[in-house]
Parts: structure tokens; C-alpha cells; sequence
């Protein structure tokens, strides 16, 4: 996650999954260039150049509504995220460890099987050694599909999440019980 929260000009992030942000250095030009419109400041990060020291946005809000795609990138994050964090042939819920899981293919690569949505399931170690390039294990899910971005968005708020400043938790639409300020240790900075 990087350090400024970016909101559209509805009030709402430009996307969930994942949260739409930016670095400090594209917030700042944002800000500079009268683009966006600065909702919370980091009270304890300034940058500075030789001449001028800023403050660096925690959130800005975008003067001009960016129409946005909602389609879905096929990732392992979000495959996860479709899956629940559980593996798909035994339901082992890594929820807490993302890493242990990895991917399937149900239908493996070596049978002509492609890496897509239809095709790619969450899979403990285990589970995806016993299945190997074998097709005898099927998913408990059936079929896997496509999720569409409004249902990972669902699953994604969720999950508890860490967020770098307060003002965060207002603008993504988690539940406050599953939103952790975590404060990034800063270090000096210039333009």
C-alpha cells in the first residue's frame, strides 16, 4: 500500500480491490497542480526542498469525477480473495497466512489446462502436491467463475485491513472493528 489515499470526485476511493492509492511525490503534484482538493494531512511527515516545505496528504479528493473500469485483473490476491482464503479441495482456511496457499490449475497445464478464472483455484501445499497434474481431485466448489468486482469488493471489506492513518478509515467503507492504524515509521524526505 502506498501513502496517499485517492478518492474520486463522488467521495469514494477510485477502487477497493485493490484500494486506490498513490505515492507521496504523485499526491503532491496532484495538490500542486489544483487537481485534487486535500482531505487529511499527515501531521508528523513534511517534505522539503530548499525553499518550501509541505505537508504530505493522507487523503485527497479528485476535483473532476474519473469514470473507472470495474472489471477484475486476474491475480493470485484476488483469486484468494474469491476463494475466501480456503483451499478449494480440503477447506483450509488461511485467512491468517496467505502464504499457505498457492494456486491450482484444476484442469492442470501439462493437459492443456490455461491460467484463467475458470480454471485456477486456491490450493494448501498439500493438496496441490497429492493433485500434482492429475485430474481425480475436483474442487469443492464445482466450476470456479469469474467474480465480478462488486462481489470481491464485498469479500475484500470483509478482511481486516491496516491502513497507514486514521483519516483512511472513514473513506474505504470497512467496518472499524477491521481497520488497524498502522503509522509508517517516516523518514526525512525532499522535493
Amino acid at each position: 500500500m502506498t501513502d496517499t489515499l485517492i478518492l474520486n470526485a463522488d467521495g469514494l476511493p477510485l477502487s477497493v480491490v485493490p484500494l486506490s492509492t498513490l505515492n507521496w511525490q504523485a499526491a503532491i503534484k496532484l495538490q500542486f497542480l489544483e487537481n485534487a482538493e486535500v482531505l487529511a494531512y499527515y501531521e508528523d511527515w513534511d517534505v522539503h526542498s530548499p525553499s518550501t516545505t509541505l505537508q504530505v496528504p493522507a487523503v485527497l479528493l479528485l476535483r473532476e469525477y474519473v469514470k473507472v473500469n470495474r472489471g477484475v485483473k486476474f491475480s493470485r490476491n484476488n483469486v484468494l480473495l474469491r476463494d475466501d482464503h480456503k483451499c478449494q479441495y480440503c477447506g483450509l482456511d488461511a485467512s491468517h497466512d496467505k502464504s499457505l496457499l498457492t494456486l491450482d490449475h484444476v484442469v492442470p497445464r501439462f493437459h492443456g489446462g490455461k491460467t484463467r478464472w475458470d480454471n485456477v483455484v486456491a490450493a494448501c501445499s498439500k493438496c496441490n502436491l497429492e493433485k500434482a497434474h492429475f485430474m481425480t481431485m475436483k474442487p469443492k466448489c464445482g466450476t470456479p467463475k469469474r467474480p465480478d468486482y462488486y462481489q470481491l469488493v464485498a469479500k475484500a471489506q470483509n478482511m481486516p485491513i491496516d491502513v497507514p492513518h486514521e483519516s483512511w478509515a472513514q473513506f474505504t467503507g470497512w467496518n472499524p472493528e477491521l481497520v488497524t492504524i498502522k503509522p509508517r515509521r517516516r523518514r526525512r524526505n525532499t522535493l
